[in-house]
C-alpha cells in the first residue's frame, strides 16, 4: 500500500514541479468550456469557441496569469559552458574481460607431483 501512494506522490511532486499541472488546469477548463458550448450548439461551433483565442473565459484568464506568475519566478538562465557539456556526454571506454587461454592440457591439480619422466614403452613385465 505504501508504494502506490509514494509513486503517485512522487509523480505529484514532478508535474508540479515541471509546471505540468498548469497544463493540465487549463485542460480541464476547456473541457469544461466545450461541454458548456456543445450543449447548445454542434461540435465543430463548440470547438471553434473553446478554442478561439479572443473568447477566453475567466478561468483561462487565471491560468494564463498563473504560468505568467510561474515564468516570472524562474532563475534568469544561466550560461553553459562547453566544458560542462562535453563532461554529462562523456562516456568511457567499455570494460571487456576476456578470459586466459589455457595452453593443452590443462593441470587439473597444478600443485600435486607430476611424473618428470617418460612413460617405458613396452611395459614391464615381472
Amino acid at each position: 500500500m505504501r508504494r502506490p501512494v509514494a509513486s503517485f506522490a512522487l509523480c505529484l511532486a514532478w508535474l508540479c514541479a515541471n509546471g505540468a499541472l498548469l497544463e493540465v488546469a487549463q485542460a480541464l477548463v476547456w473541457a469544461k468550456m466545450f461541454s458548456g458550448y456543445a450543449g447548445s450548439m454542434s461540435v465543430a461551433a463548440a470547438l471553434e469557441r473553446t478554442f478561439d483565442p479572443g473568447k477566453r473565459c475567466h478561468l483561462c484568464l487565471k491560468v494564463a496569469a498563473a504560468r505568467k506568475s510561474a515564468q516570472e519566478q524562474l532563475p534568469q538562465a544561466v550560461e553553459r559552458s562547453a566544458e560542462k557539456l562535453l563532461l554529462a556526454v562523456h562516456r568511457t571506454a567499455p570494460v571487456i574481460l576476456n578470459q586466459p587461454v589455457a595452453d593443452w592440457p590443462v593441470d587439473v591439480m597444478p600443485f600435486a607431483p607430476s611424473r618428470r619422466e617418460s612413460v617405458p614403452v613396452p611395459p614391464p613385465r615381472v
